[in-house]
């Protein structure tokens, strides 16, 4: 039988795998985060309007979008948020999260281009915080990066 089944999976063009598997396995839903630094080491935090109100502070984070690489997500999601260019650095986390969530976060560094411009559906308040001195209410997993990207 296995045998069978293996020969009749070889016959089978690319598209129609690629439908095959696609029905049949889990979705993934991609959550991308920037730990985002100036020259000076300050990290970019973000006071979130849709997160819980005892812990609205957190890194830009959004989701992937299809076909974007997780690096390009980061540049995107930032400049989304606030206006400002970023370059990607180092790979930080890459984990499956809570049921079908798969968390990825990346070093950046700000590049000096954009300007501030907070996207008011989304973002209250955008701050530079030197990594001893962040606010109350950051989430913990935050704050687990900003220690992990130093």
């Amino acid at each position: 039988m296995k045998r069978l089944i293996a020969r009749l999976w070889r016959s089978l063009r690319g598209s129609v795998k690629w439908r095959l598997l696609y029905l049949t396995q889990d979705k993934f839903m991609v959550g991308v985060t920037g730990v985002v630094r100036d020259r000076d080491g300050r990290v970019l935090l973000l006071r979130h309007r849709f997160w819980s109100e005892e812990r609205p502070w957190g890194l830009p984070t959004g989701g992937a979008k299809r076909g974007e690489t997780f690096e390009q997500t980061v540049v995107r999601e930032v400049r989304e948020e606030t206006g400002l260019e970023v370059r990607v650095g180092e790979l930080v986390l890459l984990k499956s999260g809570f049921r079908l969530r798969m968390e990825v976060a990346y070093a950046a560094e700000y590049a000096g281009g954009g300007a501030l411009r907070l996207n008011a559906m989304e973002i209250l308040e955008a701050r530079w915080c030197a990594p001893d001195d962040l606010p109350d209410g950051l989430i913990p997993s935050h704050r687990a990066l900003i220690e992990a990207a130093r």
